[in-house]
């Protein structure tokens, strides 16, 4: 009993930490499908995101209730931190799944995206275009085409063959560059495909991973509360 009241109350500090680190996971997942919508096709893909901000906020009580626990066992409290603690378990397997089978769907998606953005690129090597959503997303990710540059003179092959790449290809680091492929060391050397499959399944992953441990250890709360609760006679827990 001294035992499981002690683990109780540590699980209960354990949960506001963690209720910290789903935040940050369900906010970057949010943000991310945010910034690169016209990527996305379906819009419930930010789902996960917004379950890990759900857990969040249902763990700061829980853990409250956790720690009030382990000092004054309270048959009321005991019932409400049982009730939360499934709740839990049910919107983490939830995202879990999703940020998991999300990961997967999003890359083919993706892709073809990308390629598309790509291939109806308008732009001339005398111009920069600028804003398009092409080139935001070289510029935020320092990357160059679907897998590198050359993505761009296949797209353009059918019309004319030019001699450089839009100016969102250049590294930051030098400002005089304007694509030109006679100066290919200026271009950035990785395409955005990657980058931005390796950007969607970190997020989905830390979900995922995040989701896991925390079921773990809101089981070994259930059981902790639950060999308290047996010290209570039967007719005390009606309020469950």
């Amino acid at each position: 009993r001294s035992f499981a009241q002690s683990l109780l109350g540590f699980l209960g500090f354990i949960f506001w930490g963690t209720a910290a680190a789903q935040f940050f996971g369900g906010v970057s997942v949010i943000l991310m499908f945010k910034n690169y919508r016209y990527l996305f096709q379906d819009s419930y893909f930010s789902l996960p995101g917004w379950l890990a901000l759900a857990t969040a906020l249902t763990l700061l009580p829980a853990g409250v209730l956790a720690v009030s626990i382990s000092v004054k066992c309270s048959r009321n409290k005991q019932g409400i931190l049982m009730y939360l603690l499934l709740l839990l378990l049910c919107l983490e397997m939830s995202s879990a799944v999703l940020a998991c089978s999300y990961c997967v769907r999003t890359a083919s998606q993706v892709e073809s995206a990308m390629g598309f953005l790509v291939h109806q690129h308008n732009w001339t090597c005398s111009e920069d275009p600028g804003n398009s959503a092409v080139d935001v997303i070289q510029r935020k990710l320092q990357c160059c085409g679907v897998n590198n540059y050359t993505d761009w003179l296949k797209a353009s092959s059918s019309l004319y063959h030019p001699a450089c790449v839009p100016e969102s290809c250049c590294k930051e680091k030098h400002a005089h560059c304007t694509g030109d492929l006679d100066h290919v060391e200026q271009l950035s050397e990785e395409g955005c495909l990657k980058k931005l499959e390796d950007h969607l399944c970190f997020s989905m992953l830390y979900i995922f991973w995040c989701c896991t441990v925390l079921s773990v250890l809101e089981l070994l709360a259930g059981v902790s509360n639950g060999i308290l609760m047996r010290r209570q006679p039967f007719h005390e827990l009606r309020i469950l």
